[in-house]
């Protein structure tokens, strides 16, 4: 039976067998309006930890939300949360209010008193150079869950993998010793990530959307013949969106660095989009192959 937690006591409370036991504990962050991709991703958190808990976060986080950005109306829907949770198995729900997580209050001005996690460079690019701040609010708030679940692993899904990236690269630049686990995409049976965002979209907006990953498809499939030709497939297809904006479209090394000028064939890189559709943004990604058959 999943067990709900508000409080930081009521966390540790329930929290305090498997501390004694020396059991493995599995964590998934997420933002509440569950859909099969976070599903997927407590499933991944079992397989890791076997018998130890598995804890969900549920929390809304305003510090990585940017003025104009949807944090009043991002979806809470804790009930069918819970539903979610329960029939993954879930352990632990902890589902704290803001003050509980900040506790001061939430401050972003340069005078606040507040320690936070300065993410570095590669906060500034890609959906950092849009959205500024947005990744420290991430990893401030990450860094939060990890002090308080204390969790052995923790999974994040690859559909946001500027976000995978970063909170990898925190666990190990601060030696916090959580094991940060990648797992990939689900998407729609039409290709379509799976995000909660998809709510947003009319009807003929959902169907543009699957531009984006098709785009990504017919990168895959031209990567063999280099970079640019990955480049050129994607964006061809992405002019066929009528209602799409594109914002980014770039291929990366794995850990988003730059990739050699002349990669060798076999070279395994990663290739991510951003735009909007309608109103709503958008962001997806897939693993290339350059110069070499997938």
């Amino acid at each position: 039976m999943t067990q709900l937690a508000s409080t930081r006591e009521e966390l540790a409370k329930l929290l305090a067998p498997a501390r004694r036991d020396g059991a493995v504990v599995g964590f998934v962050p997420t933002m509440g309006a569950l859909h099969e991709g976070h599903a997927s991703l407590m499933r991944v958190a079992r397989e890791r930890v076997g018998g130890g808990p598995v804890v969900v976060s549920i929390f809304v986080n305003p510090l990585q939300f940017g003025a104009g950005e949807d944090l009043d109306r991002y979806p809470r829907t804790l009930e069918a949360d819970l539903e979610v949770c329960e029939r993954e198995g879930v352990d632990v729900v902890f589902a704290p209010s803001v003050d509980e997580v900040y506790p001061g209050g939430v401050s972003t001005g340069s005078t606040s008193e507040d320690v936070t996690v300065a993410p570095g460079p590669l906060a500034e690019v890609l959906e950092g150079k849009t959205r500024p701040g947005h990744f420290g609010g991430v990893l401030t708030v990450v860094a939060k869950l990890f002090g308080l679940v204390r969790p052995d692993v923790a999974v994040f899904g690859e559909k946001d993998y500027q976000q995978l990236a970063l909170i990898r690269r925190m666990s190990s630049d601060l030696c916090l010793g959580v094991d940060v686990v990648g797992a990939p995409t689900q998407r729609e049976p039409d290709g379509l990530a799976l995000s909660s965002r998809n709510r947003y979209l009319t009807p003929d907006q959902r169907a543009e959307a699957t531009t984006l990953s098709q785009a990504l498809y017919a990168a895959q499939r031209e990567a063999e013949h280099g970079v640019e030709a990955a480049l050129q497939a994607a964006r061809a297809e992405l002019r066929r969106g009528k209602d799409v904006d594109l914002d980014y479209l770039v291929v990366t090394d794995p850990a988003l660095g730059d990739l050699p000028a002349n990669p060798e064939p076999g070279t395994d890189a990663r290739i991510l989009v951003a735009a909007r559709v309608g109103t709503t943004r958008l962001i997806d990604n897939m693993s290339l192959t350059i110069g070499a058959p997938r």
